[in-house]
């Protein structure tokens, strides 16, 4: 099968199937305990975080393991937002993961008060727009690095240096799970207080992620037990998904360079193949910044979801909407808040490539969506 959906799962990376090993028999010790066993666990666990916080510029008690991208995004929202018994006010946009979008939705019925963005047609938010709405009363504002839908990259980093310079107290969290995958993340230069990832989405395992949290952000935690993770993040650790999502970091970051330039020949070979073999194609945002390894396509007169049935008979694995909204009826959010029209939006497919994709799979699969759509037609 030709697979083009990495934006909602990427396959595991042997390096990290590799470091994971040891975990999967022998070192199978709780962390937080005090023998032996349990101090091999905990000592991989710290070199995990110890990797982790270096490749990310951070301080390794800046970094919270949690159970993947959609938890560290509750624990962003809502953490700042009731701290110290507040309802603090949140600032968020419309094209924003689920994760954060229906965080923020609790969080107002809570008694916190929400104000969300308006971004233009191409799904851009504009920072002086989002500075202007920031008070002395905002606990935190969220805008993703880079959309899981169309792959438009977000301006976070002048984002957050209007944010601190209308407010230097308020916190900025970045939802950079589909951003890292094309591009290094420094916390320090992005400018961030509060950055998720999930392993997955990368090459690591499912089922395990981080929030980055800047020393000095107070959260109210989630998840109340055992005080690990600093009483930010209670529960026995994965200790196995937290080495093998360290692991997956560094190839990814051994490769970061190469990995740009190979998958955006991939992505790019797909868009001219496509537009070349149909013609009446339409590439959302295509004049915006856009993550190397996302394309997002308008079919005129297809609908999506025949199409995608076909593909998948075929041996296409792609999607119509983030992995989250993909068994929804429902138009997606990010479509309309970028004011497309439903009937539109029922035409779009996402194609995300990643460091698995094979040279030549961009081409193969243009060749293999156009056949489809002809046949169609």
């Amino acid at each position: 099968m030709l697979y083009l959906d990495h934006a909602a799962s990427s396959p595991l990376r042997p390096e990290a199937w590799d470091a994971m090993a040891p975990f999967r028999a022998d070192d199978y010790g709780n962390p937080s305990g005090g023998h032996a066993i349990s101090r091999r666990a905990k000592n991989a666990l710290e070199d995990a975080r110890d990797l982790i916080a270096e490749l990310l510029n951070a301080d390794p008690l800046e970094i919270v393991f949690t159970g993947g991208g959609t938890e560290a995004d509750n624990l962003a929202v809502k953490g700042p937002a009731f701290a110290g018994g507040r309802r603090g006010g949140l600032l968020t946009t419309p094209i924003e993961h689920d994760a954060v979008l229906h965080s923020a939705a609790f969080a107002e019925a809570s008694g916190c008060p929400l104000n969300m963005l308006k971004v233009d047609t191409d799904g851009l938010v504009d920072p002086a727009e989002v500075a202007s709405h920031v008070t002395p009363d905002t606990s935190v504002v969220s805008v993703m690095m880079g959309n899981n839908e169309t792959g438009v990259r977000e301006p976070v980093e002048e984002v957050a240096a209007a944010v601190k310079a209308a407010h230097d107290s308020v916190a900025f969290h970045t939802d950079a799970v589909q951003g890292y995958v094309s591009e290094g993340v420094d916390v320090e230069s992005l400018g961030v207080d509060l950055l998720s990832l999930a392993a997955h989405k990368f090459g690591g395992p499912k089922g395990v992620g981080l929030l980055y949290v800047r020393s000095g952000i107070r959260l109210e935690p989630l998840v109340h037990g055992g005080g690990q993770e600093l009483g930010r993040r209670s529960g026995t650790h994965n200790v196995m998904g937290v080495v093998g999502m360290a692991a997956a970091m560094q190839a990814l970051e051994s490769e970061r360079e190469d990995f740009r330039v190979r998958v955006a020949v991939e992505r790019d070979g797909f868009e001219a193949t496509v537009a070349r073999l149909l013609g009446d194609v339409v590439f959302t945002a295509a004049g915006a910044p856009r993550m190397v390894q996302t394309s997002h396509v308008r079919i005129p007169r297809i609908r999506n979801e025949v199409l995608l049935v076909r593909l998948d008979m075929a041996g296409l694995a792609a999607s119509a909407a983030s992995a989250c909204q993909s068994g929804a009826a429902s138009v997606s959010h990010v479509l309309e808040a970028m004011r497309m029209t439903p009937a539109g939006a029922r035409e779009c497919l996402r194609f995300s490539f990643g460091w698995s994709t094979p040279a030549g799979e961009g081409a193969e699969a243009a060749r293999l969506v156009a056949g489809e759509v002809e046949a169609l037609r």
